[in-house]
């Protein structure tokens, strides 16, 4: 097996010169494109989704999440929590190993301890990294003199304090930036530990050329099993890094890439009849999986009234509400997305996240009586005499905005756009600079929290993302309860009360909760889907290459 595995490594390293990867017959090789590039393997920057998912393959956090988004064991064999919530004490396995590396002088790896644990949480804290996750964990540990409140106990125990019982802070640790790294590698690497990874993940790495491919091989020493089989099925994992979305839609139908990750205008309406349902004529190449996404795409209001005009519309609840009554969410769907997501019609918390139940907050459809009704009540009948109201958004929401823009017309309420560049935009939405804006929300940790903290007065941005600046003390007082209350149930039913109370004063417009698609060739069997569309390839089975007709 490891002349075999020596024969796998030669193969890869001769041809990744020309960016080429021909495995040897017998191996399966999962193959997947990403066309944002991958700009570092080291999960303490692992912010998009790229990164996250090639750090999926070769790290470990504590805990994971499955593909119904509940906390599992990972490094982290099991863990208790105490002083109602306050202490986290975290059993590590001592059965993981970190991947060969020669820096470690053994054929075998390292064995990871607690003190691996604290040095990976320590080093995403520490202000000279400056990892993004920093502050997911720092706002929520303990600190004084000495630093947080993170110790090891012992090679297999790892101690954390919080300032306070904070309900979703397993969630948070199943981030990606909490996986854990070996102090060596990274002494030696330095900066350029992102592109030399160690670490314990179900793949090693192998190679990654700039603008071309990745390509990770299978971790015989892996701690995890399906039943008596030690994971993962796969012998490498091939990434490619084809810009061009049309192009790589062509390499997925030919075969050469296994599995595509959601749907581009380019190739909608190829792939997708209007239902959203596959297009009969890849019936029997591909197959189709669906889930709804973490991910809630909305309109903000600015409700800092010290930033809008004397004259705004939008300063009045009954005009927030007639724009929320006045189109047809679900013939936006069927004729701009093909049904793709779920007509924004309830809170802003998506379906998908764990709790959820349908129609627990009921938001607001399509009632141009009701609009109108309002529109008279706050002193516009048919829209009389109202100033315009501009709907700041990128290209890619032109579509939606002139489709809102279409029927809010019909009402008497005046619709203009004002397009920006995605980064230009979001940064004045930041810095509270847009009335009425386009934004997104998906999902960092899989915890109603995460939605709601967009709504607590104290997350104003430019500091925090309460991007509309709503400012209510009885949610603030209802959001500071539900954070530290340990009961499931008792926490769920405080999210509903808040997700309505925010609802009622529509600081926002949700147009749609987004929805995961996976087009996958039919050789590949075991990919999962969840609702933090994040990648696990652990369990993926594929027939081998020389089987495989290309």
């Amino acid at each position: 097996m490891k002349f075999l595995a020596i024969i796998f490594l030669i193969i890869i390293v001769l041809t990744s010169c020309s960016g080429g990867f021909d495995p040897p017959e017998g191996k399966s090789v999962f193959r997947y494109n990403e066309a944002a590039g991958i700009t570092s393997l080291d999960p303490a920057f692992a912010r998009d989704q790229a990164n996250m998912w090639a750090c999926n393959l070769l790290f470990n956090g504590l805990v994971q999440l499955d593909d119904d988004l509940n906390v599992k064991p990972a490094i982290a064999e099991s863990w208790s929590v105490e002083e109602s919530g306050r202490i986290y004490v975290f059993k590590i396995r001592q059965d993981v190993f970190f991947h060969n590396w020669e820096g470690f002088g053994s054929p075998n790896g390292r064995r990871v301890t607690a003190d691996d644990v604290v040095y990976s949480l320590k080093r995403v804290l520490n202000r000279e990294t400056l990892s993004p996750g920093a502050v997911w964990l720092s706002e929520v540990l303990q600190s004084d003199s000495s630093g947080f409140a993170i110790r090891a106990v012992g090679t297999d125990t790892v101690v954390m304090v919080l300032q306070k019982p904070f309900s979703a802070f397993l969630s948070r640790l199943s981030m990606p930036y909490f996986s854990v790294v070996p102090h060596e590698a990274v002494d030696f690497y330095g900066a350029d530990f992102g592109r030399n990874p160690v670490g314990t993940g179900p793949f090693r790495f192998s190679m990654i050329k700039e603008g071309v491919k990745l390509v990770v091989l299978k971790n015989e020493n892996y701690f995890e099993f399906d039943g008596q089989n030690r994971l993962p099925y796969l012998d490498a994992v091939s990434v490619s890094f084809i810009i061009d979305k049309q192009t790589a839609f062509l390499e997925f139908i030919k075969g050469n890439l296994d599995f595509l990750s959601g749907i581009d205008p380019s190739y909608k309406d190829e792939l997708l009849q209007s239902d959203g349902s596959l297009n009969p004529k890849y019936n029997s190449q591909l197959y189709m999986l669906s889930k709804p996404y973490l991910n809630t795409e909305y309109l903000g209001f600015m409700m800092d009234s010290s930033l809008l005009k004397r004259d705004s519309p939008i300063r009045l609840l009954k005009i927030r509400q007639a724009i929320n009554l006045g189109f047809d969410r679900v013939k936006m769907m069927r004729y701009l997305r093909n049904n793709v997501g779920y007509p924004g019609v309830a809170g802003f918390i998506p379906p998908g996240m764990p709790g959820f139940i349908a129609d627990t907050v009921n938001g607001y459809g399509y009632n141009p009586q009701k609009a109108a009704q309002l529109l008279a009540e706050a002193g516009f009948p048919n829209g009389k005499d109202m100033p315009v109201i501009t709907i700041s958004t990128t290209a890619s929401y032109i579509d939606l905005a002139k489709f809102m823009q279409q029927q809010l017309g019909k009402l008497g309420i005046p619709i203009e756009m004002d397009i920006h560049q995605p980064a230009s935009l979001r940064q004045m939405v930041a810095n509270g600079r847009i009335p009425f804006f386009r934004g997104s929300w998906i999902a960092d940790y899989a915890d109603a929290e995460n939605y709601l903290a967009l709504f607590y007065s104290k997350n104003w941005s430019p500091n925090g993302a309460n991007y509309t600046h709503f400012n209510n003390p009885a949610f603030d007082a209802l959001y500071e309860k539900a954070i530290v209350e340990t009961n499931d149930s008792i926490r769920q039913s405080i999210y509903f009360k808040l997700d309505k109370m925010v609802t009622d004063q529509a600081p926002f417009v949700v147009l749609y909760y987004d929805e995961v698609l996976r087009f996958v060739q039919k050789d590949v069997k075991g990919l999962g889907i969840n609702s933090m569309n994040m990648l696990d390839l652990k369990r993926v089975q594929k027939l081998p290459e020389s089987s495989v007709k290309h």
